[in-house]
């Protein structure tokens, strides 16, 4: 029988073993899981934790995700950047960032590679310089620098370093850049993945018919180009590529995007509005995701079939004194390369195009899924229709109702037993044979901004009238008086006692 006193022995055993446990479990985890964990830190907490003992203070010298783009929101102290250079010599510093920067760097591992490197400083060139060539000794694998801050009216060459760089995987440059000549970056970045150039300077090379080649970039998955100043004429062939992002390139004139693994492209306010000699080529047969928003109609426009496509957002303009043969022809090439999308969504302006002009394009034979944004006034409506009429197998149609109130637009006030049809009413009648297999298929109806003017109850009444196999219809009407509120409950009540074609059709109003 054990005696009290070795019971109490045995005892403070067990509470000094779990006190030890406790006190090493963080301490003995791998460099790795540290640094994972560290880097949901703000930079400068993690620096902080470097004083607390040398086991901290060597994941501190190591640490491989160097973002100081958190200094923005932090106070950096002279108090502070002390601790960072530990046994040196002693330098008089500064609070601020670049001093900051410059000391993480000079204490740093020699050995230990950057894994990330990320700053947005108010810096010189050289500075800016050296920290990159820094940074590329270190074997930095993501790149992301803002020089919009830097302390400049001019421009910066772009590092002749970073093209040459083995490890070098994403690659993220903002403002003030000039890019080299294409023959000397096409030779390099063999190794990246990912490049993303924001407002840098193109204007001694206003061609990249050459940059972006089969040969050059061989593992390039994501490219991103945002107001890339000059750029005129631009060609996109590299064969690993899945992700091309094209943005505010206003002055682009002339596009070749041929790329046989692409998946994603979204080209958003690109295209010179006014030139005559504009023109846009794409051929990428593994295509899923298309976003091409307020860009103006090309002169000329090759587009290969896209039989995998799943989903499209189309906006495109024409400039009214420009609303030539041509740019109108581009449309409809457009319109047909997208005959087999799935989910396609339209803005405003497009359908504009279409009820002004009588395109006729492939239909939609795969379509499910129709989302507008149109103004719907009585303008608008042969656009619709002619939507309607290319999707004869369409299950979902979202109608979102841009109201204008310089437009006068009529309301629908009728009682339930007047008889009289409407011009709207009449309008859509004389499309039920043209409709018949859009009529067949439609499942699900929501109109948003439903205002219950009569275009608008118009075209419900002719759903739920025609609609054979319609099983839903939402009209989102939102808040209003109490005097709109008593007229829409005459309204829909009157709806309610519309014919319908479906026996399974539900109407909902939020």
């Amino acid at each position: 029988m054990e005696t009290r006193s070795a019971k109490r022995k045995k005892m403070a055993q067990i509470v000094a073993n779990d006190a030890k446990v406790t006190t090493d479990r963080i301490s003995d985890l791998p460099d790795a899981v540290l640094h994972q964990i560290l880097f949901l830190l703000p930079i400068k907490c993690v620096a902080q934790m470097s004083i607390l003992s040398k086991r901290w203070r060597h994941l501190w010298c190591t640490f491989p995700d160097l973002d100081f783009r958190t200094l923005d929101t932090v106070q950096i102290s002279s108090k502070y950047l002390k601790f960072l250079e530990f046994e040196k010599p002693r330098q008089p510093l500064d609070s601020s960032r670049m001093d900051f920067i410059t000391q993480v760097f000079s204490i740093r591992d020699k050995h230990s590679d950057i894994r990330v490197l990320c700053f947005r400083a108010r810096l010189s060139f050289s500075r800016l310089n050296g920290l990159i060539r820094r940074a590329i000794r270190h074997n930095v694998r993501e790149l992301d620098i803002d020089a919009s801050t830097v302390c400049t009216d001019d421009y910066f060459n772009f590092p002749r370093c970073v093209i040459g760089s083995e490890s070098l995987r994403v690659l993220k440059l903002r403002s003030g850049f000039r890019l080299p000549p294409s023959s000397v970056m096409r030779h390099g970045f063999q190794s990246l993945k990912t490049l993303s150039l924001s407002f840098v300077i193109l204007n001694n090379q206003p061609s990249l018919t050459d940059l972006f080649s089969e040969s050059s970039f061989p593992h390039l998955q994501t490219l991103h180009l945002d107001a890339c100043f000059g750029l005129k004429y631009l060609r996109v062939g590299c064969r690993a590529l899945v992700d091309l992002n094209l943005e505010k390139c206003n002055e682009l004139e002339g596009l070749d995007v041929s790329c046989e693994k692409l998946e994603r492209m979204r080209l958003v306010k690109c295209f010179v509005a006014c030139s005559e000699k504009s023109w846009v080529k794409i051929n990428a047969p593994m295509l899923e995701h298309l976003c091409w928003q307020n860009n103006a109609v090309t002169d000329m426009a090759m587009f290969e079939p896209w039989n995998l496509l799943h989903e499209v957002t189309l906006d495109f303009f024409i400039l009214t004194r420009d609303n030539s043969q041509s740019k109108l022809q581009s449309a409809v090439e457009l319109l047909s390369g997208l005959s087999r999308v799935h989910s396609l969504s339209l803005e405003r302006q497009t359908i504009e195009i279409l009820s002004n002009n009588h395109l006729l394009f492939q239909p939609f034979y795969d379509l499910k899924h129709l989302e507008l944004q149109t103004g719907f006034n009585k303008s608008n409506v042969p656009g619709l229709t002619c939507l309607f009429k290319s999707s004869p197998t369409l299950n979902t149609l979202i109608l979102k109702i841009i109201h204008e109130y310089k437009i006068e637009r009529k309301e629908w006030n009728r009682d339930l037993w007047d008889m009289t049809i409407t011009e709207g009413e009449q309008y859509w009648e004389s499309q039920i044979r043209t409709l018949e297999s859009f009529l067949q298929h439609l499942k699900v109806v929501k109109i948003h901004g439903f205002l219950d003017y009569e275009n608008e109850v118009a075209l419900a009444k002719f759903l739920l009238k025609h609609g054979k196999s319609l099983e839903e219809m939402v009209l989102h009407t939102g808040h209003c008086n109490a005097r709109d509120t008593l007229r829409r409950q005459k309204i829909r009540s009157q709806m309610v006692g519309f014919s319908w074609a479906s026996s399974n059709a539900k109407v909902a109003f939020q």
